[in-house]
């Protein structure tokens, strides 16, 4: 059995991670980052468009699922429906839409 990386790691790892940080910075939010970072909530949302999730429910349950595996992704966070919908709508929706 292969013991590297998964494969959306490998994808991820491509990611600017200096540019992504600098998007932060220049949209701050009031909502906190201790326990759900800019990041996390990132890869929930790359993850769940690569695996074609439709709803805020479909991306809980699709992540609890892999629930052993969330450190591996690069999540660090806990995933909640709840928790991911206050960060789409009181973070700022420019930090992901930055182009290269």
């Amino acid at each position: 059995m292969y013991s590297g990386k998964l494969v959306f790691a490998q994808l991820m790892a491509y990611l600017p991670l200096h540019t992504f940080r600098r998007c932060v910075q220049r949209y701050p939010s009031k909502y906190p980052t201790k326990t759900f970072s800019h990041l996390d909530q990132f890869l929930c949302l790359a993850f769940a468009q690569l695996t074609y999730r439709e709803s805020l429910r479909d991306i809980e349950t699709c992540l609890r699922a892999h629930q052993t595996k969330l450190y591996h992704l690069g999540i660090r966070g806990n995933i909640a429906k709840s928790t991911l919908a206050d960060a789409n709508e009181q973070r700022d929706c420019r930090i992901y839409t930055h182009r290269l």
